[in-house]
Formats: structure tokens, sequence, C-alpha cells
């Protein structure tokens, strides 16, 4: 007979959604909240003490693990963002199970140092260079699955279909290892993949330049009989939308639109270029949008429409993407301060707005719909923000939700709580002993 595992937690100051509480209790079972109490001045007996701001876990809902390996090297000299992508196309060639693992690790490793409970893991590096399939075809997947475990964050595999170099074009050489041939191909290979406690199994359309349009459905068909999450790169570069114009007759967002995959489950990465009927067919369809900004801003790719994509009904999560910086509190400051910059005003989204992009938002598009909430009945995954460091000290805890998002940044993450599990106590990786050096360590794998 197994019993439950129990834990109770005393948040001297937590983000309820809407508001800062101080003194909450959060009751834990089996990694789930059970009960939250409020109005506590003191800790209980017996309860685990977590000064600062605490907020529900946040979530990357997107990321490339091994563009990790690019921080730095991408930053010297100039270039565009397909000079960039010839630089981590000659990475990405480097991958085997083992090295990408260990760099997965470490980065999912300095997620969880940031805060991050949940990662959105866009995966397209499936098979060995030159494209012949691994003894198991889905080795680079599990090596992602596995590293997630041990840095002991929640992961969804967005298994990515990768079919074209451009439109009409055969994969090129960098390329082969990304495809699987055909849509069909794609999805017979990755519905081996199952969902786990810690692993939900998801789908990605890398862009319509990468899978011809009488394919798409057929990714979009596999992702619907699974209620799976959805994700595709969209209108990132202009000369995407240039291509499909010139192939199609019709912009990107308008060929997901006739082809099914536009969707409550289905998000659009970058959304950066897009014309006033594209931002509406996104809206109506509840298709939702990850802003990448850091990544966003290091590409020169511009600043997409965000504001404008949420009043039209788009859902907003946020992603790091090529982890240029791992810090959900700056993509939540950034996605503010761009739209300032763009429009010359101010006060676009609040400081709650904000952290639900980093948080439940960011946890719906991922398909882990019941986190990214301090409520009962949620996922036990908590980020304590320490509140009187040099970049918080000041201000009244009451606004805590501004502080955390326009001063703070991660290294002011003091807690990271999964499943009621400590991952990071104390600002220091339980499971991983030494972060920095494990990157390091992976990181020169893959220069050698």
């Amino acid at each position: 007979m197994t019993h439950p595992h129990t834990q109770t937690y005393w948040l001297e100051h937590a983000w309820l959604g809407s508001f800062v509480e101080p003194g909450v209790a959060v009751e834990v079972v089996d990694g789930r909240i059970t009960a939250v109490r409020t109005g506590l001045g003191s800790p209980p007996p017996g309860t685990e003490i977590l000064r600062g701001l605490t907020l529900p876990g946040l979530a990357n809902a997107h990321s490339h693990a091994f563009h990790r390996a690019l921080r730095g090297t991408v930053q010297v000299g100039s270039g565009t963002f397909w000079t960039w992508r010839e630089v981590m196309y000659a990475t990405a060639d480097r991958l085997t199970p083992d090295t990408y693992h260990a760099l997965a690790r470490a980065v999912y490793a300095e997620m969880a140092l940031a805060g991050i409970t949940a990662v959105g893991e866009f995966h397209y590096v499936h098979h060995a260079p030159g494209g012949a399939p691994y003894a198991d075809p889905n080795a680079m997947g599990e090596a992602l699955i596995d590293a997630a475990a041990e840095a002991g964050i929640r992961i969804t595999l967005l298994d990515t279909a990768y079919l074209s170099s451009g439109f009409g074009q055969p994969p090129d050489t960098h390329q082969l290892r990304f495809s699987d041939g055909s849509a069909d191909a794609w999805a017979e290979r990755c519905s081996v993949l199952k969902d786990r406690d810690h692993l939900r199994i998801g789908a990605a359309i890398h862009s319509v330049r990468a899978v011809p349009a009488r394919q798409l459905a057929t990714v979009a068909r596999w992702a619907e009989e699974r209620r799976a999450p959805l994700h595709v790169h969209l209108s990132e570069q202009t000369a995407e939308n240039d291509a499909c114009r010139a192939a199609h007759g019709c912009t990107p967002t308008r060929l997901l639109a006739d082809h099914g995959v536009l969707g409550p489950r289905t998000t659009g990465v970058h959304n950066t270029h897009l014309t006033d009927e594209d931002i509406a067919l996104l809206g109506d369809s509840t298709t939702g949008t990850c802003m990448c900004p850091t990544t966003e801003r290091d590409l020169a790719d511009g600043i997409g429409p965000a504001a404008a994509l949420q009043k039209a009904g788009s859902p907003l999560s946020l992603g790091s993407d090529s982890h240029a910086v791992i810090d959900l509190l700056e993509e939540a400051r950034a996605m503010e301060l761009d739209e300032r910059l763009r429009t010359r005003t101010r006060g676009h989204w609040t400081a709650a707005a904000l952290l639900r992009a980093a948080s439940a938002d960011g946890h719906a598009a991922l398909g882990w719909d019941d986190a990214g909430t301090i409520e009962t009945g949620a996922l036990a995954d908590l980020t304590t923000i320490a509140l009187d460091s040099v970049r918080t000290a000041g201000p009244l805890p009451r606004l805590g939700a501004e502080t955390a998002v326009f001063a703070a940044s991660a290294a002011d993450v003091r807690h990271t709580i999964v499943g009621g599990r400590h991952v990071v106590r104390d600002g220091a990786h339980t499971l991983v002993p030494d972060v920095p050096q494990a990157l390091a360590q992976a990181v020169e794998a893959l220069r050698a």
C-alpha cells in the first residue's frame, strides 16, 4: 500500500492571477495543489517557506535547445537571418543523440534556474547526417525527453515536419537529417511517441516553405485526431511571405487557413509580418501567437503585431527560441517595451497580463491546461522571485507583479518547484550540480 506524498508551502507573497496576496499556504498532494489558504501572517508549523514573490511556474513555449550552442558566436559581426541560419546548420550537423542529450540537459537546467517549469521543444533534427534514420528513429527526440526529465522540468515535444528547403525544392544537404521524406512518413515515426508524466507529444509544421501545401493537412489531421498542440513558424521573414505569394498567390497565413491548420490548439510562432487579413484569420480561429522578442530582435526579424493579434482573439505566449538569453521575465518585458517603441505609447499590457502569457497561456499552448495557476487542482509548479535583490528591492510587495516584469531577471529566481518537488532551491539546481560547467562542456563537445 502506498501513501500519498504531501507537502505544504508557505508563500511570503503570491501572485494569484490578478493581485499579490501575502501569507499564502499551498497544500500539495502527489504533485497537485489540493488547497490554497490565504491571510496567514506567519508560516504554520511544518510548512516549507518560500520568501519573496511566488508565481505559477513559467512556460517557455518555443525552444530549439541546440541553438544555445550559438550564444556569443552568432553575435560576432553583422549579417542577416539567412547568414545566421548557415551557422545554425553547421551546429546541427554535429549533433548526435548523446551530444544532444548532454546539451539539452544543461539547457533545460538553465531554464529551471530561470523559473521555467515547462518547455515546448520545436524539434526537427530527427535523423543522422545525410538523412539515414537511427536504429531508434526517435533517438534524437528521446534524448530531449530524457534530458528534460533529468533537469526536472516538463516538456512538450513538438515533433516537427520539415520536408523541403523551399517551395517545390527538395531538402538541401544540411536539411536531409530533418526530413522524413513525406508527411505520412513523419506521422508514422512520431506516432510511436506517447505522453508520459513529464511529457506531452505535439506536432509542428516547420514553416510553409518546409512542408508542401498538399501535405499540410496530414500534419494538421494527425494533431487534431490526438487533440495535441500544433505549432508553426509563421511569417518570421518577409522573404517567406514573398516566396509564398509567388508559389501560391497568397500569404502563409491564408495558405495555412485553406489547409485546415489554424485553430484553438494551433500556435503560430513569431507572426511578425502579417496583413490585416492575416490577423483576422488568426484571431477568428483563436490560433495562438508565441512571441519570442529576444530572438526576434537578435535576428533583426522585426516587431510583430502582438497587441493587434490579442485584440483580434489570438492568445499570447512567450518563448526564448534561439536562447540568445533564457529569461521569460525579459521576454514578457520585451513584448511590452517593443510595442512601446513601435507605437510610441505606453501600457499595452498590464504586468498581470504579461505574467499570464508567461505562465497559464504558455502552458495552454503546450497542452498543459492544468498548469500555470496557483489554485486547487493545478499542478504544483511554482517559481519564487527574490524581492530583496539589487533589481527588486524597494517597491511595495503588492506591486510584485510589476516588479517581476519590469525590474527582475532570471538571476532573481530563488526557487523552482515542479510537481511539488524542489528543482531549484535557493538559486541552486538540485539535480544538475554545476549547470555552467555542464553547459560549457556540452557546447565545447559540439565545437570540437
